[in-house]
């Protein structure tokens, strides 16, 4: 639910999984992408339906698939999938749930041209196999530090969006050396209402206990149950976790996310060095339908000092 739009990208983008893992799946995932635009009018919704389309299906479109850059690292009893691109600073981007690098197409060109760009499939998603039975966000979290240690990379700056926003905080509170500043969309803490609004769970729920309950799974409907497990069923991050971040952080949602905004606001409120940047006319897909903006926003902050705006500077 926190990253239904993303979700969609893993049918597209994973050739295992647009064979099936269950048709309720990718309907729900086709109805969350209405919701999420559901204030564009039409001709903008099917003209940006239709560009998005165009761009994950189009044979130039190189991300996550690019043999010249890929890379398998042995990151924690897996092989992680890995593209590079760029020179400059490290810059981490981590996707959401049941997605993968070709997420990311609209920002990885932007910002290859500044940065060193370090993008990955997240364990058990893309081409980052993995047969366990269960996954956690703190496991991926620490998967993504091995990374950057494995890479010779002291710390970097992260973009995560939706469950990658959740391994953003969580590297920043487990892994703080790691993170020179953070920038979230779309995250959340709980998985229940207070973060997420009833009418995603009613959309969920059915699916993930249909699976839930059938004994003789097959191999994608294990890869699929285990990644819904995942998100309905964590995370489980303290506000107390929260202050203890100390690299600034931009926290990002839209007004009409599928994470409530009051949720991202207890978020941005104990974060001690944070910023909070809330789009009007926006579901949970910012880096894609905002593309410009988001890019332009991001990278202003991670360029520019955090600067502390308390008594008189309140008023400028």
């Amino acid at each position: 639910m926190r990253y239904l739009l993303n979700a969609s990208f893993f049918f597209l983008s994973c050739p295992t999984l647009k064979q099936g893992i269950m048709k309720k799946l990718l309907l729900l995932f086709i109805a969350s992408i209405t919701i999420v635009l559901s204030s564009y009018s039409q001709d903008e919704f099917a003209k940006l339906q239709a560009e998005f389309e165009k761009m994950m299906n189009d044979p130039k479109n190189i991300y996550g698939k690019n043999k010249a850059v890929g890379k398998y690292y042995d990151i924690r009893g897996f092989k992680m999938y890995v593209e590079v691109y760029g020179q400059g600073k490290p810059l981490l981007f981590i996707h959401g749930n049941g997605g993968s690098i070709n997420n990311f197409t609209k920002q990885i060109p932007y910002f290859a041209q500044k940065y060193k760009v370090i993008i990955a499939d997240s364990r058990a998603q893309g081409k980052s196999a993995d047969a366990a039975d269960s996954i956690s966000y703190e496991m991926m979290a620490d998967d993504y530090a091995a990374l950057l240690e494995v890479m010779k990379i002291d710390s970097a700056y992260i973009v995560g969006w939706s469950d990658g926003g959740i391994n953003g905080l969580l590297m920043a509170i487990r892994h703080p050396e790691k993170v020179k500043k953070l920038a979230i969309t779309g995250a959340n803490l709980r998985p229940d209402t207070t973060a997420v609004p009833q009418e995603i769970w009613d959309m969920v729920m059915p699916m993930y206990s249909g699976l839930k309950d059938k004994a003789d799974k097959n191999e994608m409907e294990k890869g699929g149950y285990k990644l819904l497990k995942l998100l309905v069923e964590n995370p489980h991050i303290p506000l107390s976790d929260l202050q203890k971040i100390s690299c600034p952080t931009l926290v990002i949602g839209g007004d009409h996310d599928v994470i409530k905004e009051e949720h991202t606001m207890d978020i941005y409120k104990n974060i001690p060095n944070a910023y909070l940047w809330i789009l009007p006319n926006s579901g949970h897909s910012t880096p894609i339908v905002y593309a410009n903006e988001f890019n332009s926003k991001v990278d202003a902050f991670f360029k520019k000092p955090y600067r502390k705006i308390e008594g008189t500077g309140r008023f400028f």
